[in-house]
């Protein structure tokens, strides 16, 4: 049988995971020194670098095990998967943005929000009874305002810095956002000993 596959995002939660499975006393040196390999030994498990929206898909779709990823790509993304346990780093939040000054609830005309999140925006406005036109947006959606092109945004938020400097205010927070771990569906069934022991190690490192 082949060793439980950990899938992690890459990046900032990736450092912070390492530095978590460090504190539970695996031998992380192969992925401090990971140079551009993307599939690495952990111990008895093995490690796989990916970015966000493909964490989710290779737990999924059985080829990772587990996987340690943001609750902002899970509430976009991801469905077929069990969220196991929430990590408590990585926080920040999604919320809603509006030029500062403007007052994005007021009068009753077509609102145009831009978000990288549509369905995550999409599901907002929905719970409040509110018919919103969202438009996907790559990139810096915080010029989307600005350009005209929407009323207000829906994006994360850490500090608020890049908002405020673009012009921009928090109206509504919408969802904390943190680090979590997901598992497969199948592989919780047939690996379940071993993954429940991963996990209340992983529960008890993040306590302490």
């Amino acid at each position: 049988m082949r060793p439980i596959r950990i899938a992690l995002t890459k990046g900032r939660l990736e450092k912070r995971s390492v530095e978590l499975f460090e504190s539970i006393g695996f031998d992380c040196a192969q992925l401090i020194n990971k140079g551009r390999r993307l599939i690495l030994p952990m111990d008895d498990y093995q490690v796989v670098l990916a970015k966000a929206a493909d964490v989710i898909t290779y737990v999924e779709h059985g080829a990772c095990d587990i996987g340690i990823v943001g609750k902002d790509t899970i509430a976009e993304a991801g469905s077929a998967f069990y969220e196991m346990l929430d990590l408590g780093f990585g926080k920040c939040r999604f919320a809603l943005a509006a030029l500062k000054g403007s007052d994005f609830y007021d009068g009753y005309h077509e609102r145009v929000v831009a978000s990288k999140y549509p369905k995550v925006a999409k599901q907002f406005f929905e719970k409040k009874g509110m018919d919103v036109r969202v438009i996907k947006i790559e990139g810096s959606v915080e010029l989307a305002p600005l350009l005209g092109l929407a009323h207000a945004i829906v994006d994360i938020v850490e500090t608020g810095s890049t908002i405020r400097e673009n012009g921009l205010e928090v109206i509504e927070e919408i969802m904390p956002i943190s680090a979590r771990v997901i598992v497969n569906r199948a592989s919780m069934k047939l690996r379940r000993e071993e993954i429940e022991q991963l996990l209340k190690d992983m529960e008890i490192a993040v306590q302490v």
